[in-house]
């Protein structure tokens, strides 16, 4: 069941992916009363963050930034969202949204060519 739901977030990310816009608005609407969503804040340990998620779908070491990214699937009214927790370096809340870590990884990218006159 996991990984049906996981592969199911993957292909809602990659749709996601083609928009232009990586984030909606209506998801936070949507999904506001999600733990993960409501109770995590910037700052926080990934345990503090494991305790109100549990597990993530999966994991990832970040390549732009030092630290690790957690994927999960949230889940509302038989609905499917992709949901990123991602940590700094020293294990504490940096990044959260409705994307993968992947995505998040790309934007990352994106910005650093950006300020560094890459493009």
């Amino acid at each position: 069941m996991k990984s049906h739901a996981l592969i199911l977030g993957c292909a809602l990310a990659t749709l996601a992916g083609c928009a232009g816009k990586m984030e909606n608005p209506t998801d936070f609407y949507t999904y506001r009363d999600q733990p993960l969503v409501k109770q995590v804040e910037d700052g926080m340990t990934e345990k503090q963050v494991l305790a109100i998620g549990g597990p993530p779908s999966s994991s990832m070491r970040r390549r732009v930034n030092a630290g690790i990214c957690n994927n999960y699937v949230l889940n509302q009214d038989g609905h499917q969202q992709v949901y990123h927790v991602s940590f700094d370096g020293s294990g504490r809340v940096e990044e959260k949204g409705f994307m993968t870590c992947e995505q998040r990884e790309q934007v990352e990218r994106e910005k650093a060519r950006e300020s560094s006159g890459g493009y």
